[in-house]
């Protein structure tokens, strides 16, 4: 087990559901937009959460470029931070998280 996680436990966002929603979850989460969420998946690069709210949103927190040894949040953690912009070919919120 390596700890790292794709989306799509019970209750995560379906795909379909996410596509759907995807035109409402950029009106309601503007840039800028504060944010918390709960951690549904991890990867190396980051991780996706589910944002309080707007239950078929995902946001993907990346975190690349932060300080060496930062290791992703696990899975079921709560977190918060705000919107940056979003990913219309995938359908994702994309997030920063605050300290």
């Amino acid at each position: 087990m390596t700890g790292w996680v794709w989306p799509g436990g019970v209750g995560d966002p379906t795909p379909d559901n996410v596509l759907r929603a995807w035109p409402a979850t950029v009106a309601a989460l503007p840039k800028g937009t504060a944010v918390i969420g709960k951690v549904i998946g991890r990867q190396p690069f980051g991780v996706f959460v589910q944002i309080d709210g707007v239950s078929d949103a995902v946001g993907l927190a990346e975190v690349h470029g932060t300080a060496a040894g930062t290791v992703p949040p696990p899975v079921g953690h709560t977190l918060s931070g705000h919107v940056i912009g979003h990913a219309a070919h995938n359908c994702q919120v994309r997030l920063t998280l605050d300290t």
